[in-house]
């Protein structure tokens, strides 16, 4: 690469950094150093461009523990941000044994880490060195995966990133995006930057590096100037992909019903709609993106089953459920110490648990998971009746029978939480308080009006505030 283009490094990072700097006003600049080429690079140009703007620079560091060299890494970091006057921080690892692997782990505790720094800092903004060619192994890994338009887009020039730094206040810009590594190596050769290798990149059992050293040499011989094209390319994806989402929005907006989605109304699209509609869905609460098979059998499931089935299909992260022409998103919960089964003869035991009410205004049941609370109301039950009985908390085991007000008959459970639209899958979480074979309150519906107080007397109501998991 010949020197004019190296030499273009600083204007092109000058540039970003003016767009920087107009967009966020930044105070303190952080930049993620490991070492390596790219990022001594960016810290000598940015260290530049910082003071003869007078905004503050910091570097920081993230020691893996991966290599046996990673102690010296991080001192040859400490020793030239000392000799730049550069603010320096570091951040020590322990990367544990992933299914996802060791470079993906690292990967994601690495973003973690910086996020933490750029919080304890007080930066807003933190720089990384990815480059053209970054771009370009991230483009062919998404297209090995079969990735759709969002993988194929590529890395952004400057995103918020929520989901890797762990908040949303945080931008993190790759101001070097339009540069190639062998112009970033010119220009630290001709300003005689020293930096560290890492021996792990020259590993090609590890996806990217497999792509650095074996497919991007024959690339660049049989199609030189492949990576801008590949940058062109995520480009038109990244459009495509924002004319998807603001699709998915609208979509969404005109299907949610609540915080769920009306199937009749998902009906009436097409599948590739449904399918970006509910990607998108995952996406806004915080998913992991499904496959493209799991989502196809997701959403044959919801439109075939017959209407009053009671569907579940299980996400890594969550339950998706359907109730009454509605799908839901609901948590992954473990099951409640009160929720036990008979046992293997067949004999039910009783499982519920007794107690006194001595006045209290709150009683907690963690086996239950919530409090009963205790309030005085303009009916309900007579405090003196209530302390001379021995009360029991349980769950539903099928028969009870509620009468909510003296003109209204008395129905079964099941039929009450019907008419209170309360899913299924909430019912079984929901406890019921007895005396003795008498149930006198059933939480998501009501208490029993046939033994309400009469009388000169101030009436005690019971309500059930779950606690949250």
């Amino acid at each position: 690469m010949s020197r004019p283009q190296a030499r273009s490094l600083p204007a092109t990072l000058a540039q970003a950094l003016d767009a920087l700097r107009e967009q966020f006003s930044p105070r303190k600049i952080a930049i993620a150093l490991s070492g390596g080429l790219d990022s001594m690079a960016l810290l000598h140009l940015a260290h530049e461009w910082t003071r003869e703007h007078g905004v503050e620079l910091v570097a920081f560091h993230i020691h893996h523990g991966l290599s046996p060299n990673a102690d010296e890494w991080l001192a040859h970091c400490e020793r030239r941000c000392a000799a730049l006057g550069i603010g320096f921080a570091q951040r020590r690892l322990s990367v544990p044994k992933s299914k996802s692997g060791v470079e993906a782990a690292a990967r994601k505790l690495r973003y973690a880490a910086l996020g933490e720094l750029c919080r304890e800092h007080g930066v807003r903004l933190m720089l990384t060195a990815h480059h053209l060619d970054d771009q370009a192994e991230t483009v062919l890994l998404q297209l090995l995966r079969g990735s759709g338009p969002a993988g194929l887009s590529g890395m952004d020039a400057v995103n918020a990133a929520p989901g890797l730094l762990g908040s949303p206040g945080l931008v993190m810009a790759r101001p070097l995006l339009t540069h190639t590594r062998e112009e970033l190596e010119s220009y630290a050769r001709a300003q005689g930057i020293a930096w560290v290798d890492d021996e792990s990149n020259d590993d090609t059992r590890y996806a990217r590096n497999a792509l650095r050293h074996q497919v991007m040499p024959a690339l660049a011989a049989a199609f030189p100037g492949f990576q801008q094209r590949f940058a062109r390319s995520a480009a038109h994806a990244r459009s495509a992909q924002r004319l998807l989402t603001e699709l998915a929005e609208q979509d969404l907006a005109a299907c949610l019903d609540g915080e769920a989605i009306d199937l009749g109304k998902l009906r009436v699209m097409s599948m590739d709609r449904i399918y970006n509609l509910l990607r998108h869905w995952f996406a806004t609460r915080g998913l992991a993106m499904p496959s493209t098979a799991w989502l196809a059998e997701m959403v044959a499931q919801l439109l075939e089953a017959r209407h009053d089935a009671q569907l579940l299909v299980t996400h890594p992260e969550c339950h998706i459920r359907r109730h009454r022409e509605c799908l839901y998103i609901t948590p992954k919960l473990a099951d409640l110490a009160g929720m036990r089964n008979p046992d293997d003869e067949g004999v039910i035991e009783k499982f519920g648990q007794t107690f006194r009410w001595h006045g209290e205004a709150r009683l907690a049941f963690p086996a239950y998971g919530g409090v009963l609370c205790f309030e005085p109301a303009g009916q309900g039950f007579d405090a003196g009746w209530l302390r001379a009985r021995e009360l029991e908390i349980d769950f539903r085991k099928g028969g009870e029978r509620l009468k909510l007000a003296p003109n209204r008959p008395t129905r079964s459970l099941k039929a009450l939480y019907q008419a209170a639209d309360v899913p299924a899958w909430e019912r079984v979480r929901l406890p019921i308080v007895s005396t003795g074979h008498e149930l006198l309150f059933a939480a998501g519906v009501g208490m029993d009006c046939r033994h309400f107080a009469t009388g000169p007397t101030e009436p005690i109501a019971l309500r059930w505030e779950a606690q949250p998991e």
